[in-house]
């Protein structure tokens, strides 16, 4: 699961974590969490978290290229290998302002955070807590009184949104794999 960071969520999006220092002039590669890593280099400007959830100032973008989920990105101040060496295990922010639009049936995942998660039987599931990438697809981690579901968001899983719900149609069983349901019988 991706590691969470602490950070003022109504400001900012979690885009990605360094992994380690690339090359000698400060470079860092960055995991994206993003099916879209290329959008790395519409960005000016990326705050990083770290662990304990300090925040940088913002740091300018001087360029940034990718290779497959990962970013290659050089930030301003960052001129030395040592220096990007102590920025690996940071997270990657950027200002929900700062996001791209997107079109009517679109979304971002941090925006079904919080949303109640119904089957299209009426059955609740529980609440968006988070979400993860297990490199299949995204997974939304759904809590209910204790109880983990993990929903991974295939296509058709969403048949409904709204700004408080999701109305999601799982294929047969999945929510019983999720409890333990199976192993019961």
């Amino acid at each position: 699961m991706t590691k969470r960071f602490s950070f003022p969520a109504d400001k900012y999006v979690l885009i990605g974590k360094v992994t380690k220092a690339h090359g000698i002039k400060g470079e860092v590669k960055m995991l994206s969490f993003s099916d879209q890593p290329e959008n790395i280099r519409q960005y000016r400007q990326l705050t990083l978290v770290s662990p304990a959830g300090e925040l940088s100032p913002p740091c300018s973008v001087v360029r940034a290229r990718t290779g497959g989920k990962e970013a290659i990105i050089a930030l301003e101040g960052i001129t030395d290998r040592n220096h990007a060496e102590k920025l690996a295990g940071y997270g990657v922010l950027v200002l929900k302002e700062s996001l791209p639009e997107l079109d009517g049936d679109e979304f971002y995942l941090h925006e079904l955070e919080g949303l109640r998660v119904v089957t299209e039987d009426g059955r609740i599931i529980g609440t968006v807590h988070s979400f993860f990438d297990n490199s299949a697809q995204d997974i939304l981690v759904v809590l209910n009184k204790g109880e983990e579901f993990l929903i991974p968001l295939i296509p058709g899983m969403i048949v409904k949104r709204d700004a408080t719900e999701i109305i999601i149609a799982p294929p047969p069983g999945l929510l019983d794999i999720n409890t333990g349901a199976q192993d019961k019988g």
